[in-house]
Order: C-alpha cells, then structure tokens, then sequence
C-alpha cells in the first residue's frame, strides 16, 4: 500500500517510521492517538475508528474545520499560496493577523499558510502564546490538496480532542489501542536539556506516561510508545517489550550533522 504523507510539515513527524511502528501496533477496533501531531500514524493505518488529540488549539481547529468542510477550507487556503505572499514582509504581516486573530477557522486557515512557507515547517509559540517561526524563503512552497482531502475523507472515522496525554489516555475506551509519539527525551543528560524543558514535556512527564501506559496494560487496552533509546527511557518504560531500530536523525543545529541514533518502541501489553 502507497504510504500517505501528512499535509503538514512536521518536526519530528513519522513518515519514515511507518512500517516499524504498524508492525508493532496490535489490533484493535479504535486507535487513540493522545499526540497527533501531523498525523502520519492516523494517515497510514486502518482502524474502523480514531480518537487523536493534541493539547495545540490550532492544530485539533484546524482538523475539524478540514473535516466538516474540506472544499471551502481548501478554496480559504490555496488563496494564500501566491507568489505575492512568498516574501518576508507578507509573511510577517500574515503571522501578525494569525497572532492577533480570535478566530478558530481564520486561525486554521493561516496555519497552512504558517506552516508550509515558515522555516522548516516548524510549530513554535512565544511566552504569551505568539507564533513566532520565522520565514522559510522557499522557492514556491507546496499545496497539499491531494493530502489535504485525503486526510478529510479518511477524518470522517475520527473524533479530534484538544486535551492532555493524561486526559486522552486515562479516557481510552475498551478495544482501542494507544499509540504515543511524545516530544522526546535529550539523548544524554546534557543535550539540550533546557530547551527540552521549554516544551512543555517534563522529566514527569516522561515517568507519567510510562505510569500511564502500565495502568492501561492492566485493564487489556495496548499502549505503544516511541522515543530515543536511552538506558533512562528504558527505565521510564520498564515491564514493556522493548524493541529498537536506526534511524537518520539531525542531532546538532548544523543541517549536516545527521547520523543514526536508536529508535525504542516500548509495548506495554
């Protein structure tokens, strides 16, 4: 089956991780997803029904609006994808009117924008909750229709939540399965550390989740999760069947610093 790409650039997405993590996924009727992010899980699965949550407002906004009305969204959104909005100064203005808009659909409606011409298809927010990436300054950025009614046709066997990790998974119904992608632990002690913190994930976070997939494993509702390969995570995940695989990752700032780290999948069943 071709493998669908997500309509949404995405740090850390799981495109490339797709065949590791569906052969690892047990059945199940439902998939919960309590981090969706761009969707690449979802997209590339076949479950009779999803519930996929993420505690970013734009992000679950953006979803619903794409699946109750994917022709206007797609018509609202292609008409930014312009050679005139291609340049920094429109740019700015346009992540400005996003920032200073209360609009959940005219917020949907920029973050498409936002996210494929701002740099590297990051997903960033300041202090007071501004989104404040860059621009990108590609030659003509790409609009993903085909993706985007891809994702709104199959967005029909989905229920979308704006909540925590805590609340989705707590939540998990009978015959569903658990898939958590969250933000990931620092490769060592040292790595990063601050700004992983500034994430919002904590240390807590990560021994909370472990906690969390253990007690849904007692009551016979799966839970896999991936992160880096860490005797610490290891740990954090202790009584799951372990499992690891390479992958290319970036793990320095410069874009040529790419090498193979080991991926984890932690099944707790």
């Amino acid at each position: 089956m071709k493998k669908q790409r997500a309509f949404l650039k995405w740090a850390g997405g799981k495109y490339r991780l797709i065949d590791d993590i569906t052969r690892r996924l047990p059945d199940a009727t439902c998939l919960v997803e309590p981090f969706v992010g761009a969707g690449s899980v979802f997209l590339n699965t076949d479950f009779e029904q999803y519930i996929l949550a993420d505690i970013n407002p734009d992000l679950i906004e953006l979803y619903k609006y794409l699946k109750r009305s994917p022709d206007e969204y797609v018509s609202e959104t292609r008409k930014l994808f312009v050679e005139d909005t291609n340049e920094k100064s429109k740019y700015l203005e346009i992540r400005q009117e996003f920032n200073n808009s209360k609009c959940p659909q005219e917020r949907a409606i920029f973050f498409l924008y936002l996210n494929r011409f701002g740099y590297n298809g990051l997903c960033r927010y300041n202090q007071k909750g501004g989104f404040n990436v860059p621009f990108g300054s590609y030659k003509k950025p790409y609009f993903p229709e085909q993706e985007l009614y891809y994702f709104a046709e199959k967005a029909q066997r989905a229920e979308f939540k704006c909540q925590s990790y805590v609340d989705t998974i707590s939540a998990a119904p009978k015959g569903s399965v658990v898939y958590c992608d969250p933000p990931y632990a620092p490769l060592s002690e040292t790595a990063n550390f601050t700004s992983y913190a500034k994430n919002g994930f904590s240390i807590e976070d990560q021994i909370l989740l472990g906690e969390l997939a253990r007690e849904k494993a007692s009551e016979s509702i799966h839970v896999l999760i991936s992160n880096h390969a860490t005797k610490q995570v290891e740990e954090w995940y202790r009584g799951a069947e372990i499992s690891k695989v390479k992958v290319n990752r970036y793990i320095s700032s410069k874009g040529s610093s790419r090498h193979k780290v080991d991926e984890l999948f932690a099944l707790f069943k």
